[in-house]
């Protein structure tokens, strides 16, 4: 029996269908087919029922595909114990959020650099995207997590501050204080509060605008075009801010840093190209961000939406949207 046929078996009962299986797989249509016959003649039984519609596991394939899973969870972690340190195989499929893709594009090329044999699938959308149920070994996600049993590892924080375009500063003037925000128009992606801090006091406020969008690029060219002052990461306004495009108003006030978390499904075996890919990711933004330490410890997501460190502690949801993958 072919390990690749257990593997891509599972893959099509995870999938919910061959042709999503062969495209999270790579391969042709066919070679999964002829996979899944060759396993099944093994096997002497039916695993999927083939109708019009697509395919849905037997009796026997439900049976079968946690066996099959365990089976080549099994051979991947013996492999990685007989050769820790070797060159890494296989595929490793990321998502990400759309909105800073671009923020994480040198460490995902710089990957693919140092394991030539690995293959990466990523995607990149500012849809929530079910890791398990869509077949990715794990995302990258950007502000509070959501109600969740994924593991999370915090590999960094963004520091959040407020913009406004020269025009619109020119026009409207520019808030400095807390209570003269509201006053503005301002550009949001929903409807959370902003809280801001000077180091001694913390005031929450409202922001009222007209213009919302779940995008992160959509909203610094909007606060550019002069709609109003926008709350985001430094990182995203930075070219903006180089370019003369926006300004940073209130610099003795800051908001929560927004933290950068990878998350993957629970399992008792971390593959070990998910491993490197934190590691990779904790080497790089270890420099580029304001990060407090707490990346180096293991958090889970629990049911009540907060992320909770090793020792059960639960961080506060941040009070800026999230970018969620």
């Amino acid at each position: 029996m072919e390990i690749e046929d257990l593997r891509t078996f599972v893959e099509v009962a995870d999938a919910g269908g061959v042709n999503a299986a062969a495209r999270r797989l790579g391969v042709a249509k066919s070679i999964v087919s002829r996979r899944l016959v060759r396993l099944e003649t093994e096997l002497g039984t039916e695993l999927l029922a083939r109708t019009t519609r697509g395919a849905v596991l037997t009796e026997a394939g439900l049976s079968f595909r946690d066996r099959a899973a365990g089976v080549c969870a099994t051979i991947d972690a013996a492999q990685e114990e007989m050769s820790p340190d070797g060159d890494i195989r296989g595929l490793l499929r990321i998502a990400g959020p759309a909105s800073i893709g671009t923020y994480f594009a040198p460490a995902l090329a710089e990957l693919a650099r140092r394991h030539p044999s690995l293959q990466m699938h990523t995607r990149f959308s500012d849809q929530y995207v079910d890791l398990a149920a869509e077949g990715f070994d794990c995302g990258i996600r950007v502000g509070y997590l959501p109600d969740s049993n994924l593991i999370a590892r915090k590999i960094g924080a963004l520091p959040v501050r407020l913009y406004a375009s020269p025009g619109y500063i020119e026009a409207k003037g520019a808030p400095e204080h807390p209570d003269e925000v509201t006053k503005h128009a301002a550009v949001v992606a929903g409807a959370n509060p902003w809280v801001l801090s000077d180091g001694n006091r913390r005031v929450t406020v409202h922001p009222q605008g007209r213009f919302r969008a779940d995008n992160a690029y959509v909203l610094a060219e909007a606060a550019a075009a002069g709609i109003g002052i926008v709350a985001m990461g430094e990182m995203i306004a930075e070219p903006y801010v180089n370019a003369g495009r926006l300004v940073r108003l209130m610099t003795g006030y800051a908001l929560p840093d927004v933290g950068i978390f990878v998350v993957w499904p629970p399992s008792q075996h971390v593959p070990r190209k998910v491993r490197v890919l934190v590691d990779l990711l904790l080497e790089m933004f270890s420099a580029r961000c304001d990060c407090d330490g707490e990346h180096d410890r293991l958090q889970q997501v629990q049911g009540d939406g907060h992320a909770r460190d090793e020792d059960g502690d639960a961080r506060q949801k941040q009070s800026l949207p999230s970018q969620e993958s």
